[in-house]
């Protein structure tokens, strides 16, 4: 069972028809104690980092993740997803996330000429050794393009959660992992073949 946190945000139903097309029941939810008992948990999301940690305070939905993660369950974050896990978002002022990783969450530098959002098709570089890129190819390419869609990108202070990386002028981070939790900036639901082949790696592995 594989269960989707629903605090509001878009795109839900793109998340859990690519789990079902894998063969994999897939509940999606706000009920706390429905996310305190899930075996996989998922936390997609697009829109602002403080709506999204006001909807999941007002839902009791925040210990309830931090819970999960601390006990080292399988855990996935998409997007916002990712973002969320940080201490600090930027947008609209400081605004404190769910802190499972030291860190802030960054807009787009727009002096660059660059379009914010950044949107669409993007290379992916795994890190060396990453075993993401492993299960995608074989070990067979060390990149892959993913869909993106955002303006915000996360700044870890500890180097050595990130497992991906993108440029868009510059070099951003775009996927962490530790323990059994894994998460990207891009969207895997919304990247073909090689995103399908991300949550089977999800599925199977983490």
């Amino acid at each position: 069972m594989t269960t989707i946190i629903d605090y509001g945000s878009g795109n839900l139903r793109s998340v859990q028809k690519a789990f079902e097309r894998h063969g994999v029941i897939a509940e999606i939810t706000s009920d706390p104690n429905r996310i305190s008992e899930a075996e996989r948990l998922v936390l997609p999301g697009v829109g602002a980092f403080s709506d999204a940690m006001v909807a999941m305070r007002d839902r009791g939905l925040v210990e309830p993740i931090q819970q999960h993660i601390a006990a080292d369950r399988p855990f996935l974050g998409i997007c916002m997803g990712l973002q969320l896990l940080f201490q600090t978002g930027w947008e609209g002022g400081r605004n404190d996330g769910l802190g499972v990783f030291a860190g802030d969450v960054c807009r787009f530098d727009c002096s660059n000429d660059l379009k914010v959002p950044h949107m669409g098709w993007n290379e992916v570089r795994w890190r060396e050794g990453s075993h993401v890129s492993e299960a995608l190819d074989r070990g067979v390419q060390d990149s892959h393009f993913f869909y993106f869609v955002h303006s915000y990108y996360v700044r870890p202070s500890d180097t050595s959660i990130v497992i991906a990386e993108t440029n868009y002028g510059d070099t951003f981070c775009s996927g962490v992992s530790r323990g059994r939790l894994l998460a990207t900036q891009f969207h895997p639901e919304k990247s073909q073949s090689v995103g399908m082949r991300l949550l089977k790696y999800f599925i199977d592995h983490v």
